[in-house]
């Protein structure tokens, strides 16, 4: 952030107009948006990447964004195709969500992950766009997932080291205790639905310091069930959603092969109806 914005203090909010007019998202499915789909937007999927840039696009004239990720890519997919790419758009802020996938593959090192998106964030600062990090959130209350927790707690350690180094400003999911909860990701219990990409929008907004009528959504109470419902539940969700990510891994496929970016150039944004 340059020198002139440094009253932007995160997470107080400012009544003056934010200073950014193009906006570049990097980063895999979560920012791409999956789990929140809405068809006549491009690409078929909102995400909170989207929900970020048209509340910025409303309080500025002449706000582009761009948003360069794709599904199931790893850092080193998102250093190596989506790094220049971005910085040949000129943005003045950038927002990079990278790791998530490797993190949660065994064998992984979240320090050599760190490694590389320590280069990712030195080069998209090298003209001076502010950068916005994401640390990875806390599965403790995923069955799935919990298993990952100390290993994403690293990573995070690490980003918030590399955030210091290269003075990004930090979006915090692991202390967004919101999202926290089943009932904000999908039935594939990797990805967040629409409740979940809107919390995380406005959490990054908040981050930003930047003032916005976006308001928490409460989600169903969860129906009550029993031990064996429970069991069979997660044996359809076994079935339908883990079984065919093993089989991807053992392929060596991804989700986002031959898929590109749903907005490669910079563009306006109207708001949604």
């Amino acid at each position: 952030m340059s020198a002139e914005d440094t009253s932007r203090t995160p997470y107080v909010a400012n009544a003056e107009a934010h200073p950014w007019r193009r906006y570049v998202a990097l980063g895999d499915s979560f920012t791409e948006g999956i789990g929140d789909p809405e068809p006549a937007t491009s690409g078929g999927h909102r995400g909170w990447a989207d929900r970020v840039a048209e509340v910025l696009a409303q309080q500025v004239d002449d706000f582009a964004y761009a948003n360069l990720a794709v599904r199931g890519r790893l850092i080193g997919q998102i250093v190596a195709e989506q790094v220049e790419p971005a910085l040949a758009l000129k943005p003045d802020l950038v927002t990079i969500c990278a790791g998530g996938n490797d993190v949660i593959r065994p064998g992984t090192d979240p320090d050599d992950i760190a490694a590389q998106f320590d280069d990712a964030v030195a080069r998209l600062g090298s003209d001076g766009a502010a950068i916005v990090v994401f640390t990875g959130i806390d599965v403790a209350w995923s069955p799935v997932f919990r298993r990952f927790r100390g290993k994403i707690a690293i990573y995070n350690e690490n980003l918030r080291a590399i955030a210091e180094r290269h003075d990004c400003i930090v979006a915090d999911q692991w202390a967004l205790k919101e999202i926290q909860d089943a009932r904000f990701f999908t039935d594939d219990r990797l990805h967040m639905n629409p409740l979940g990409h809107h919390e995380v929008a406005r959490m990054v907004l908040r981050a930003l310091n930047v003032d916005n009528d976006l308001r928490p959504m409460e989600p169903d109470p969860l129906p009550a069930r029993t031990w064996r419902e429970a069991r069979a539940s997660d044996l359809v969700w076994a079935r339908t959603h883990f079984v065919p990510w093993v089989l991807r891994r053992l392929r060596h496929q991804s989700s986002g092969d031959l898929l590109t970016a749903k907005r490669p150039e910079p563009g306006p944004v109207g708001p949604r109806l």
